[in-house]
């Protein structure tokens, strides 16, 4: 029987743009980063840092895991993301070792690509099937504008290590770019980002905007226009679309399933009612009341509709 308590480590299945349906691993604490990006969906990162750590065991992640796999569920990939910054994790490499044992299906990592100049980051992340790292910035400005990272971080360091990594990773490497609106969506922005895209070895480019709310306000999705001109400057796939299939949780009461959800995975209203359909909920709206009048849930209303996150 599934664990009517939420896992610890262990989320979803959870529906994603690139990679089809993902069973996540969180191996780090809440809004811990190296970052504190303008657009994060998280909001503003609480605990700032760039020093790798065991935040926790490995073998318990590894012990959750091996119960959630017990629970036969349907998923296309495992996916370490984590609610920070996964490579900050110092057991990184023995997780997806651990991870690759139990599971035939591939084993993803979506990482800022901050810590991408440190070589043991680089040899741990070797063993991943793909690796989703970010791009965001083109040169030391950009960076600090958009991503704002901690202290010891500069751009050139980031450019190092994603160029270097690209030359040595064996599997697939996915680009993710954010364009935000008045910020890096003109034209001589992406110039820039097409000539540092050139240094690279990647097979895929995902180009993103942002479509749930963000860390700061003044934060917006590009145009179509804009985004269709991306895409033809730079190639690669725009990813900007809803999604609204593909959650999941063995959590039987639906108030504590829709919670476990949005500690990880912020979700907007019609996500949240589409998948208490799919559970066939007959109180819908007294759930929706309950996670709106929710002191720890935050509601936020963008582009139209409102999106739920716990604080």
């Amino acid at each position: 029987m599934a664990s009517e308590k939420p896992y610890k480590y262990v989320y979803g299945p959870v529906p994603s743009r690139r990679l089809g349906i993902s069973l996540g691993i969180s191996p780090i604490p809440k809004k811990t980063c190296n970052y504190s990006c303008i657009y994060c969906q998280l909001g503003r990162t609480d605990h700032m840092s760039n020093r790798r750590s065991l935040y926790f065991p490995v073998e318990d992640i590894l012990a959750e895991l091996d119960r959630v796999l017990e629970e036969n569920l349907g998923y296309d990939v495992i996916t370490i993301v984590g609610e920070g910054e996964p490579t900050l994790y110092l057991g990184l490499g023995k997780l997806i070792e651990g991870i690759r044992l139990r599971s035939e299906k591939p084993v993803a990592v979506i990482t800022n690509g901050a810590l991408l100049y440190d070589h043991d980051v680089r040899a741990e992340l070797m063993l991943a099937d793909i690796v989703l790292p970010t791009m965001d910035a083109w040169d030391q400005v950009s960076f600090q504008k958009i991503n704002r990272p901690h202290g010891s971080i500069c751009f050139d360091m980031i450019e190092y290590g994603i160029r270097h990594f690209s030359q040595e990773y064996p599997g697939q490497l996915w680009i993710e770019l954010m364009l935000i609106e008045g910020i890096n969506d003109d034209d001589e922005s992406l110039k820039k980002y097409k000539e540092h895209l050139e240094k690279i070895r990647y097979d895929r480019l995902y180009i993103n905007t942002p479509i749930r709310p963000p860390a700061e306000s003044g934060v917006g999705a590009v145009s179509p226009e804009r985004m269709d001109a991306a895409v033809r400057m730079l190639g690669g796939t725009p990813i900007d679309l809803l999604e609204s299939e593909g959650f999941h949780s063995e959590i039987k009461d639906d108030y504590e399933a829709i919670r476990a959800i949005i500690k990880r995975h912020p979700m907007n209203q019609y996500e949240m009612e589409g998948f208490l359909q799919t559970r066939e909920c007959p109180d819908i709206p007294v759930i929706m009341k309950r996670l709106r009048e929710a002191r720890d849930v935050e509601v936020i209303t963008y582009k139209g509709y409102d999106t739920f996150r716990l604080r």
